[in-house]
């Protein structure tokens, strides 16, 4: 496997992972996951699990449950930005993290927040560029069955989509 880090003026590696590095925005402040290596759609990227289970969402958890958030393990996958053109996915029925669009070295991995999160913690107004971007991210619950059905949804999220649908 050839690897590649990623260092500009203007971001500098924080971390070296096998697959990944965390960079940090010196301009910004924020920190992202970038690929060191080639994944193509379909890759499995890595496994994860759960590092705490709690009840309640924060901005660094992943819902896997009605009232079942998770930390994610390994760590630095919470770095994981959003994005409304999503490149990975996170299976929380098989714990992978599912390689959505093809990535090369350097690309910033992102997920569709609301493809885990029926209610975020803290909603936000969403700056990622792509053309599809939907603005406003506040969670699955909030959004139409028709812009949900473009994503790939965890089984959770599904779920709760066919609940709200037969009410």
């Amino acid at each position: 496997m050839i690897t590649t880090t990623i260092t500009t003026p203007s971001a500098e590696v924080i971390s070296n992972h096998v697959f990944a590095e965390v960079l940090l925005n010196n301009a910004s402040n924020q920190k992202s996951l970038h690929a060191r290596v080639h994944f193509a759609p379909g890759d499995v990227i890595c496994n994860f699990n759960a590092g705490i289970t709690q009840s309640y969402p924060t901005y660094l958890t992943v819902q896997t449950g009605t009232d079942r958030h998770i930390t994610l393990m390994p760590e630095f996958l919470q770095y994981i930005n959003h994005s409304c053109s999503p490149n990975v996915f996170f299976d929380t029925t098989s714990m992978q993290l599912i390689c959505l669009q093809p990535l090369q070295p350097g690309d910033e991995l992102t997920f569709f927040y609301p493809s885990t999160e029926w209610d975020m913690a803290q909603p936000f107004v969403c700056n990622c560029g792509s053309k599809d971007c939907l603005q406003l991210i506040n969670g699955a619950s909030h959004l139409s069955v028709e812009t949900l059905s473009k994503y790939r949804l965890t089984d959770f999220i599904k779920s709760q989509v066919k609940q709200k649908l037969s009410l």
